[in-house]
């Protein structure tokens, strides 16, 4: 091989390190989540080509970024997913376990890079061997045949490679590569491309600097070169793309294929042929760098690629879909977001101030004033769905896991997924993650029945767990639904008087059902790895009520269970109504809000000693904020105070407020962080006039006034 032009200087790329890390782990779940998904049929061919691809990806960037261990598995999958790919090796239900499997000690060896996790080579060479002995037994099948299909032009004058058996056919290939002037930035060797390439044949590389560089000038940072080169290999056209694939954007390579040649070592005359059909098409001053496409068209013996021809991803790393998107850490967006929040206060501060201020006289100060409001709230609008991610990156983590369960525990279960497109914070996905596997492993382990049990109950064989998002009002709402056997309430009920939890069997099935998520409670006949210790369902409900959650259940014996968790759609921000009791300033979340009202005499009941209000024909038990907060309040009868009817799932109350003051758009403060917990609210916020306000937990609330009046 021969080399002209400048060098590079070297890089460090462990800068790019984390960057890869990221992209291998998404490259790994796409691959997992393809995987469990195939049915018995196996996968078309999209599916395995975007496997395929995945593979491939792992294994190229491993290799750019210098973690060669990475490519030993990734290259004997990549090899055995083309045979595939060609049809030279056909699927099989073993191959997807397989390839979970590799998928896991690629995922080993990643955390090993990370992390400095423990990593088992025993584990590697193992799968290796597997991977290996597959690709070997399907060696018979004809190789050659599906790629000079794949690689054999469909238009233009060609000549077929000579079937002599005495050669071998080889392809004479000239490539125009325009890399970005940043490429060395990026951690890109050239050197290390080109050797690559040489490994496929006979390689000739020349460099040509543009007429106008100034040598005196140049930034040894920067790439100025546009690369010529020639290739006589046997692989095909999609093999010389795969080298360029994270390093070319398409209209930055070009690859035309020459009249094929016919190598005989033992025939000179052949041989001196080849090498003049090859001279015939080297590249000289009727080819420059950026030949139009009616030159490339007209060449003799040439056919241009078009990149309509290319399979998708070719060029993985600078695809329009990857330019469309940025990887931005939490950190930073976090960062963003209470700078924006601070940036409301700020108005709300000017807002306040504005207000003492003659309108008339300063007509063109408040009309830059509500100005400044809208695009302050666009701007926290925009930068908060920054921090929204679709649920299906929680819902894609439990396929393979139900797969797993189900071949363990002898069951048949499907798992289907609604609304994996509800987005959600950021915070709240990797929060609730941790309850909802407790939930789905409770519903494997407890609620559906074995196969033979269903059919003797009138059911099919396989049972169903349903994850479902949706978006209601401010909220969430992710129901994880079973159609097995129901909870048990007498089971329950004789399970709670055993641990000495009250209970009687006066009460509702709501309330029996709320036992099982006492600390310890389990109603599993002996403990498995799965589950059976009574430590699950507790800490479902825990850490659910600390992302100001809900959760509730419903179930029909013999048809199923339905738990229901409610979540705030974020925790950074909220539209609320600002009211006053006393000399303080609460905020209500506007999505719980039904209507304010100031009832009448008549409307105001006592049920039991407890005071109600009477609307529309439902009476709605009140909650007077000066008690449960044990406060001073200028109104303490409700007929002289504003009611604010609240809804939270179907439950209603009327606060008891002394006024009204204004609508706000508020961001949330941690009070935990800054002082301690404080029961019926989830945050604070800083209002325009500098005070704090204590934003009330609707639910919260609900249930301090239950264990304060037993209501």
């Amino acid at each position: 091989m021969t080399h002209s032009g400048q060098n590079n200087t070297s890089i460090d790329l462990n800068q790019f390190n984390q960057v890869f890390f990221e992209e291998c782990a998404e490259h790994l779940a796409e691959m997992e989540q393809i995987l469990v998904s195939l049915s018995d049929a196996g996968p078309d061919e999209e599916q395995l080509n975007a496997i395929f691809r995945a593979a491939h990806s792992i294994k190229g960037g491993a290799g750019i970024f210098g973690f060669q261990d990475m490519t030993i598995v990734t290259h004997v999958l990549e090899s055995l997913l083309d045979r595939m790919r060609n049809h030279e090796i056909p699927f099989s239900p073993a191959m997807v376990d397989l390839f979970l499997e590799a998928g896991d000690v690629i995922s080993m060896q990643l955390a090993g890079h990370r992390d400095g996790a423990e990593v088992c080579q025993e584990s590697i060479d193992r799968i290796r061997a597997k991977l290996q002995q597959v690709v070997d037994s399907g060696a018979a099948a004809p190789s050659g045949e599906a790629e000079e299909t794949e690689n054999a032009p469909e238009a233009g004058p060609v000549i077929p490679p000579d079937s002599d058996s005495s050669g071998v056919a080889c392809r004479h290939y000239e490539l125009e590569f325009s890399p970005d002037p940043d490429i060395f930035k990026r951690g890109i060797r050239l050197e290390s491309l080109f050797a690559e390439l040489e490994e496929l044949g006979e390689l000739t590389v020349t460099a040509e600097l543009p007429a106008s560089a100034d040598f005196c000038t140049l930034d040894p940072e920067l790439c100025l070169c546009s690369w010529h080169l020639t290739l006589e290999t046997t692989a095909g056209e999609a093999d010389i793309r795969d080298i360029f694939e994270f390093v070319a954007d398409e209209d930055q390579l070009k690859v035309f294929e020459g009249v094929p040649c016919h190598r005989v070592e033992a025939d000179d005359a052949i041989a001196e042929a080849a090498v003049v059909a090859t001279e015939q098409v080297k590249f000289s001053q009727e080819f420059p760098c950026n030949p139009v496409e009616d030159a490339v068209e007209t060449a003799p013996g040439r056919r241009a690629y078009d990149k309509n021809e290319l399979a998708p991803g070719a060029f993985g790393r600078r695809t329009s879909e990857t330019e469309s998107s940025i990887r931005v850490g939490v950190t930073k967006v976090d960062q963003l977001i209470n700078q924006v929040g601070e940036l409301v206060i700020t108005q709300l501060m000017l807002a306040q101030t504005a207000t003492s201020l003659d309108p008339v006289l300063y007509e063109s100060l408040h009309r830059s004033l509500l100005q400044l409001e809208r695009n302050t709230r666009d701007l926290q609008q925009s930068v908060m769905s920054i921090r929204l991610m679709p649920i299906s990156i929680v819902f894609s983590r439990f396929p393979r896991m139900v797969r797993e369960l189900a071949a363990k525990l002898g069951k048949q279960v499907e798992l289907k997924t609604v609304g994996d497109s509800t987005e959600l914070d950021k915070g709240l996905i990797e929060k609730i993650t941790d309850p909802l596997t407790h939930l789905v492993r409770n519903c494997m382990d407890h609620a559906l029945e074995k196969p033979e049990v269903r059919s003797a109950a009138g059911k099919e064989r396989h049972g169903t767990i349903t994850l479902r998002a949706s978006q209601v009002g401010g909220r969430i709402v992710i129901d994880v639904i079973d159609d097995g056997a129901g909870l048990n309430r007498g089971k329950i009920l004789a399970k709670a008087a055993e641990r000495g939890i009250p209970a009687s069997d006066s009460m509702s099935d709501e309330d029996v059902w709320q036992l099982i998520f006492a600390p310890g409670f389990s109603t599993a006949e002996a403990i498995t790895d799965i589950s059976g210790r009574g430590v699950g369902m507790d800490v479902v409900l825990r850490n659910v009520q600390a992302m100001s959650g809900r959760v509730t259940i419903s179930s029909e014996p013999g048809k199923g269970t339905r738990v229901t968790i409610s979540l705030p759609l974020t925790l950074a921000i909220l539209d609320g109504l600002s009211v006053a009791v006393g000399d303080e300033k609460f905020i209500i979340p506007l999505n719980s809000i039904v209507e304010s009202l100031r009832p009448t005499s008549e409307s105001l009941k006592s049920i039991n000693g407890k005071n109600v209000v009477h609307v529309r024909g439902d009476y709605i038990p009140i909650i007077p904020l000066y008690e449960l907060f044990n406060m001073d309040a200028r109104v303490t009868d409700p007929e002289q105070g504003i009611l604010i009817l609240v809804d939270v799932e179907g439950e209603k109350a009327a606060v008891l407020v002394d006024s009204l003051l204004d609508e706000h758009q508020v961001v949330i403060k941690s009070i935990e962080t800054n002082y301690r917990k404080v029961d019926g609210t989830s945050g604070a916020t800083i209002l325009g006039d500098g005070r704090v306000a204590l934003i009330l937990d609707v639910n919260s609330l609900l249930q301090m006034r239950k264990k304060k009046i037993n209501f």
